[in-house]
């Protein structure tokens, strides 16, 4: 959907969409993310393109190169992905250390906004 948002006086227009609570706002090729505000609970930081064990399409895109294979080891931080949207290239990282459980898509792949493209089974400390 399209969102009128208003800053500093000015307003922009941006994609917007909500999945699982969270509203995702896609601008100026920049994607940002806030938690649907519940009494008691603090709204997420911007910016969030991976929730702890998986990884999520921060936009709708390609999949361009998948940087891991399933059981392959991976540091917090790691590149685990890249897509491609609006001809801007978006490396997508864990957010946790751990091994990929699964991958869920291919190259050449069309996704959609807040889709699950790897699972992460996070190292045990």
């Amino acid at each position: 959907m399209q969102v009128k948002i208003r800053h500093h006086g000015i307003d922009y227009c941006a994609e917007a969409q909500i999945i699982k609570n969270l509203l995702w706002v896609h601008h100026n090729g920049k994607t940002f993310s806030v938690e649907a505000q519940v009494q008691g609970r603090k709204s997420r930081k911007a910016g969030v393109v991976a929730t702890s064990d998986k990884i999520i399409a921060p936009m709708p895109g390609r999949i361009t190169k998948i940087l891991v294979v399933p059981d392959e080891k991976i540091e917090k931080g790691q590149a685990v992905l890249v897509m491609e949207a609006m001809k801007m290239e978006y490396t997508l990282k864990a957010e946790i250390a751990g091994k990929i459980a699964t991958i869920h898509g291919q190259v050449g792949e069309q996704v959609v906004l807040g889709k699950i493209l790897a699972h992460i089974e996070a190292t045990k400390s």
